[in-house]
């Protein structure tokens, strides 16, 4: 005989339905096996889906497991900023609670709440610390297999992949209407990360050309290999993308624990991914945090 689980819906790094990015929340994972919970991933065909569990590790308030339809996640950003908001409404999180710990398989990471009249009005998911992997050395191939010119990547700024958890290639970019116009040639790709020495990732574009709103950044993520075409808000790879933009000093220190990278316009849902770096005494990045809303959009039974 099936069993029903019950899950909510929430759209992530928006103050809006139907804006940001969906997640599906299993809110008592208990009974399933990873299979099924890969399989049930693939069946809600969001960017990604969670399930919770008792805690395993000590310290830990909540285990979560995070699959997109294609793999389980180690950690990821959207997951942990919505799932944060769904237990709140559920009273698992209690009203005016300053700390939450979620067991993830990278680890415990930590979430900051800030509330307003009762409510959670805001996340902030505290990532690791930057790793810088390495970068692209021919940037004309890569030009060629995102389908733009060598001109229109930012000629003094490296391509390079960067990780807070799990790893992507970013890619500075002089317009937004040139990043609107990738489109990856999949076979092009693989070479270029091969013969730079790279492990093929997720890619990540970005142009600092300004809009008319208070954002720092114009961003698209597509990865493809994630099982994720495109996705319209990345917490796990807006850090890192913070941590490029101090490295390069296209984001002054002043303003570091300010950013904002909009997302997921071209997709037709705009995201609002707020960035938090600290630095420290020399200069160095000592802190890594990503923040945003979500909003309840739906909730459901599915029977397994």
């Amino acid at each position: 005989m099936a069993r029903s689980y019950r899950y909510v819906h929430y759209d992530v790094f928006t103050d809006r339905v139907f804006c940001g990015n969906q997640l599906a929340v299993f809110l008592d994972g208990r009974g399933l096996s990873t299979e099924t919970m890969q399989a049930i991933a693939k069946e809600m065909n969001f960017s990604e889906t969670t399930f919770l569990l008792p805690p395993e590790a000590t310290g830990t308030d909540v285990r979560m497991r995070i699959f997109t339809p294609a793999e389980e996640l180690p950690v990821a950003g959207h997951p942990t900023i919505g799932t944060t908001f769904a237990l709140a409404e559920e009273g698992v999180i209690a009203p005016g609670q300053a700390e939450f710990v979620f067991d993830l398989k990278a680890g415990p990471t930590p979430v900051s709440l800030e509330w307003r009249n009762g409510k959670l009005a805001f996340a902030w998911m505290t990532q690791k610390l930057p790793t810088f992997v390495g970068a692209i050395r021919d940037r004309d191939a890569l030009a060629a297999a995102l389908g733009l010119t060598p001109s229109q990547l930012i000629a003094e700024k490296p391509v390079e992949v960067i990780s807070c958890g799990v790893p992507f290639l970013f890619v500075p970019i002089a317009s937004r209407a040139a990043v609107d116009s990738v489109a990856i040639d999949s076979r092009a790709l693989t070479r270029v990360f091969r013969e730079s020495a790279l492990d093929e990732r997720a890619t990540f574009l970005f142009t600092t050309e300004r809009g008319t709103g208070p954002e720092t950044v114009y961003s698209r993520m597509l990865g493809p290999g994630l099982g994720v075409a495109e996705d319209p808000a990345t917490g796990i790879a807006s850090g890192p993308l913070g941590c490029y933009l101090v490295k390069h000093r296209i984001v002054p220190p002043d303003k570091a624990d300010a950013m904002i990278s909009l997302q997921g316009v071209k997709m037709g849902r705009p995201s609002h991914v707020h960035i938090s770096i600290g630095i420290g005494r020399n200069g160095d990045i000592a802190s890594v945090r990503v923040g945003g809303e979500a909003v309840l959009a739906g909730e459901g039974t599915l029977y397994v």
